[in-house]
């Protein structure tokens, strides 16, 4: 008889688990949940058909033949790997990243022209598309610098597309560009061969510098030797001139007789007159008369 009392409780137990679970199963049956962040549209295909007015976070009882369709409407961010054409004929692999949601009071109009997979089977096209025809506008070494642009571009265009279908675009991305290694390999070899022509015309806008620097020396000091034997012979002139005037004035000024009248004052006992031919020595001697 002491033996009979636990047998007793896990007999008991069992027929409430089983009942907790069909409970369960059933809850889950004929009801569902919407979360925050979620609306729901009823489904009634025997009656009112489905509903137009969405319903909010909480829980809501249905019969089993009935069904409950739930939109998430919080930013929805989708992310895609996409191989495209270049407007110089090479291959880009490129991650696009798009963020949405559906707007939450026109789900009812979104259930009944796509459905909840309105993502794939609407937009995913859409996009995939867009960000190929703008990649093959650009050359394949300027879209990683015009990543920026071109994911605004394609932004706009989706959202054009897209335009009534019941959906918000927050943005457009491009995550990452990849190239082909042969590719990468043609990259290296052109930058680095510009990067020659470059450091080439570096060196030689120096050399013309430095060629028109040493022009411009040369012909300052050919301009100062110029100036400076141009002022020489000025100076000679100068000079030459100064020494003529001053030779005339001796000349005008310095008369024979007044070189006689000096001559006579001289007290150099050496010095000897000269007859001059002003003289007239075949006039007659009054002392001899």
């Amino acid at each position: 008889m002491a033996e009979s009392g636990p047998r007793r409780y896990m007999f008991s137990r069992g027929p409430f688990l089983l009942t907790l679970i069909a409970f369960s199963l059933l809850l889950d049956a004929c009801g569902n949940t919407v979360q925050p962040g979620q609306r729901g549209l009823r489904w009634r295909p025997f009656s009112t058909g489905l509903s137009a007015q969405p319903l909010t976070s909480g829980f809501y009882w249905r019969a089993p033949w009935n069904d409950l369709y739930i939109y998430d409407i919080k930013w929805q961010s989708h992310m895609e790997n996409i191989d495209g054409m270049s407007s110089d004929g090479l291959k880009v692999l490129v991650k696009a990243a798009i963020i949405l949601r559906p707007l939450a009071d026109e789900i009812h109009f979104l259930q009944q022209e796509v459905g909840t997979d309105f993502y794939g089977r609407m937009v995913k096209p859409e996009f995939v598309g867009t960000v190929r025809s703008v990649l093959a506008n650009y050359p394949m070494v300027t879209i990683p610098e015009n990543s920026v642009a071109i994911a605004s571009k394609v932004q706009a265009v989706v959202e054009e597309k897209l335009k009534g279908r019941h959906l918000e675009i927050q943005s457009v991305a491009l995550a990452d560009i990849d190239f082909p290694p042969a590719v990468l390999h043609s990259i290296e070899q052109k930058q680095a061969k510009e990067q020659q022509k470059e450091q080439k015309e570096f060196e030689l806008t120096i050399a013309h510098k430095d060629a028109e620097i040493a022009r411009l020396r040369a012909s300052g000091e050919g301009d100062a030797i110029a100036i400076r034997a141009e002022g020489e012979a000025d100076a000679l002139q100068i000079r030459a001139t100064g020494q003529a005037r001053a030779q005339e004035l001796i000349r005008q000024t310095i008369t024979p007789a007044y070189l006689q009248f000096k001559l006579y004052n001289s007290l150099n006992p050496k010095t000897i007159l000269l007859p001059d031919d002003t003289l007239d020595f075949d006039a007659p001697n009054e002392s001899s008369r």
